[in-house]
């Protein structure tokens, strides 16, 4: 049950908030979104709230990059170890795997852009949306929150940013995957014998393959839950003000332009 309900009289909405999360349409960088789709295929279109392309060019960056070995092969040129890096990578996989990491960069660049003059159109129509949304299982509210603590529990485990300004989708789909690269990488199980002393033992049993996929995770975990909760402050700030002038403004009340406070 929603407070506003959606009639069709406009063209465009600038947000809409449902029980799984507030989703709304702002102003971005499309440079700063195609670049997450280069540090990680999928990151930007999730950044742009387009949840299903996401989905499904980040499960197909960590299928195919493991069955290409691209992150073992990082990991040898890291060392400088370039004959053995190009032996290890599997040319079958890498070939079908550099068109689409292409795309998805290129793809959330132009819906940055054409975003970006929807947000245009829809912020000059200023239409009402629906800012509280209540159901058998949540509820949700356009409120305030703290960017730098949404910071803070993305540090702990990313996703958490993402659940603590009702992020729901978002926030699933990084815990789940942030357990998987957990579990297949033995990260935990290497900081438990680095708290231990031994360091040769947490070397060897890590699997830097799954281990690299964290630089990646824990950067959009940060950036998202930050940009968002900013973003949302603002989104917040803009419907009180539009509730404000229409139901406890005066009709006659007129702001002078040009008047001088000594």
């Amino acid at each position: 049950m929603n407070n506003y309900s959606n009639d069709n009289t406009a063209r465009r909405y600038r947000a809409h908030v449902s029980i799984l999360g507030t989703t709304q349409i702002h102003l971005r960088n499309p440079y700063i979104v195609a670049w997450w789709s280069a540090a990680f295929p999928g990151f930007g279109h999730l950044l742009l709230s387009k949840y299903l392309r996401g989905f499904v060019l980040f499960v197909w960056e960590v299928v195919i990059n493991l069955q290409s070995n691209l992150n073992f092969a990082m990991v040898y040129s890291f060392q400088g170890e370039i004959d053995k890096a190009k032996d290890v990578l599997d040319t079958r996989w890498l070939l079908i795997y550099i068109p689409v990491y292409i795309f998805g960069i290129w793809d959330s660049y132009r819906t940055t852009v054409d975003l970006n003059k929807v947000f245009v159109l829809a912020d000059r129509e200023e239409h009402k949306f629906n800012s509280f949304s209540i159901g058998a299982m949540e509820i949700n509210y356009l409120d305030k929150r703290n960017p730098v603590m949404a910071v803070v529990w993305s540090l702990f485990v990313p996703g958490l940013g993402q659940l603590y300004i009702h992020r729901i989708v978002a926030s699933f789909f990084v815990i789940i995957w942030t357990v998987v690269f957990f579990y297949y990488s033995r990260g935990l199980e290497a900081i438990s014998l680095l708290f231990l002393g031994e360091i040769d033992k947490a070397t060897a049993v890590v699997n830097p393959e799954w281990l690299l996929f964290f630089p990646s995770l824990y950067g959009f975990a940060l950036f998202d839950a930050y940009i968002n909760t900013v973003e949302n402050n603002k989104l917040y700030d803009k419907e009180q003000r539009g509730f404000f002038r229409e139901k406890y403004q005066s009709p006659s009340f007129r702001v002078l332009k040009g008047l001088k406070v000594n």
